[in-house]
């Protein structure tokens, strides 16, 4: 039997969009680290790119068709304790769904991965 995907184990797209939805709506937007990123933005837009970047992530499904990284963050000025703050975030909101620490840290080392595209941009 083939072994799971870091998306199956996170419970597929329907379990994505509530930690994406936890990630935003209890720890984003509360942290005056990163919310004024987002004053601006639809939030709707936002979660559901967001959904879809983190399910190919995590080895779902390819539904992602936002732009690349390094462009979805022009004009931004990301600094490392920008993108430390999200990926704190993102792994309190998968941790709060239950997520193992094995399968967070797979899923940030995958992110990180990203860290290039999208500080000091």
């Amino acid at each position: 039997m083939a072994e799971q995907t870091l998306y199956e184990k996170a419970g597929g797209g329907e379990s994505i969009e509530k930690v994406v939805d936890y990630f935003y709506e209890e720890l984003v937007l509360k942290d005056p680290t990163v919310n004024q990123f987002f004053e601006h933005t639809d939030m709707v837009k936002q979660k559901r790119h967001q959904s879809k970047f983190i399910s190919y992530a995590l080895g779902g499904p390819n539904q992602y068709s936002g732009n690349s990284m390094a462009k979805a963050h022009e004009g931004m000025n990301l600094q490392p304790e920008h993108f430390d703050a999200i990926a704190r975030h993102l792994h309190d909101a998968l941790a709060h769904f239950g997520v193992s620490e094995r399968d967070i840290d797979e899923a940030l080392t995958r992110v990180a991965a990203l860290r290039d595209d999208i500080l000091y941009k």
